[in-house]
């Protein structure tokens, strides 16, 4: 079957179309038609070999960690998963026609709700979920967001406003009336965003940085300390300050309850996750040369055809 993968770490480039075999699910896992798969800034941090330290990849490596598509096979003890079913979810090679996921951890899909939003849909929910929960952000609070128009930033900002949490988000002045649009109040980044904050506020709560830009110091300063500043995006920084680090394997027993606080939302048509470029699989090396630009609203998602 058709997927993009590579076969040594490199810029976008060395991404390229292989045939791989389908593969077959085992106990507890189905196999999932790919119809669109979202594409993260940990794939090109894999791709590029940033984190082959510690999370060294076997070649040839097809990445993609989440999807949206059609059960085509399922294995023994595969839960109530049937061929046919539409489902979303962490998959383990989202970047090919055909896929497996782990079973407990798909929801299925409404119907209407686009390809294309379904599949970009998982792990900014399941981060989003996440991190508000460890930051333990509650009703009441001031809450400030960096990179508050992307991916993760837009659920986080949608989560926290719906449980009555107020929020400044951080984005380019491009992005603000979206923000306001969400029920954030925005702040330009870049220098001095900390005196831009204390317009509005003499400080937060807690702070969740998803734009990895180097704004923890003034993180901790607005928010008291480190105990409440979460960056999914400096680890570096993280380790300087005192300030918790949350990757994805943080949240294996999550993503059920991110995707499923994010299709509420939907249901009360108060979802907004835009999808700022959908492109064909084969095209997976310009969907990473964006990603890696950043100053994205939304995501970025694969669009799979045989």
């Amino acid at each position: 079957m058709f997927a993009m993968g590579f076969s040594a770490y490199g810029g976008p480039e060395v991404l390229r179309r292989l045939d791989v075999d389908v593969p077959e699910p085992a106990a507890g896992e189905v196999r999932i038609r790919v119809r669109c798969a979202g594409v993260n800034p940990l794939d090109w941090k894999l791709r590029s070999g940033r984190m082959a330290a510690f999370r060294p990849l076997t070649f040839p490596h097809v990445l993609g960690n989440e999807a949206a598509g059609v059960v085509e096979a399922a294995g023994p003890d595969a839960g109530p998963w049937r061929v046919g079913d539409e489902v979303l979810g962490p998959v383990t090679a989202g970047y090919a026609v055909r896929t497996l996921a782990r079973a407990d951890r798909l929801v299925a899909k409404p119907p209407g709700l686009p390809w294309e939003l379904a599949g970009g849909l998982p792990m900014a929910a399941e981060t989003a979920h996440r991190t508000l929960a460890a930051l333990r952000v509650a009703k009441d609070d001031t809450l400030l967001v960096h990179g508050a128009a992307g991916g993760v930033g837009s659920l986080a900002v949608q989560f926290a406003v719906s449980a009555g949490v107020r929020v400044i988000g951080t984005a380019s002045p491009a992005n603000h009336d979206y923000l306001r649009s969400l029920g954030a109040e925005p702040v330009a980044y870049g220098e001095g965003v900390d005196v831009r904050v204390r317009e509005l506020t003499p400080g937060v709560d807690a702070v969740l940085d998803a734009a990895g830009r180097g704004v923890l110091p003034e993180s901790v300063e607005l928010a008291g300390g480190p105990e409440r500043v979460l960056t999914i995006a400096d680890a570096a920084g993280a380790r300087a300050l005192g300030v918790r680090f949350s990757g994805a394997a943080d949240g294996e027993d999550q993503h059920v309850a991110g995707i499923e606080r994010a299709l509420a939302l939907y249901r009360d048509g108060r979802l907004h996750l835009p999808v700022w470029r959908a492109l064909p699989l084969a095209e997976a090396a310009d969907a990473h040369r964006a990603s890696e630009e950043g100053h994205l609203r939304g995501k970025i998602v694969l669009v799979a055809d045989d």
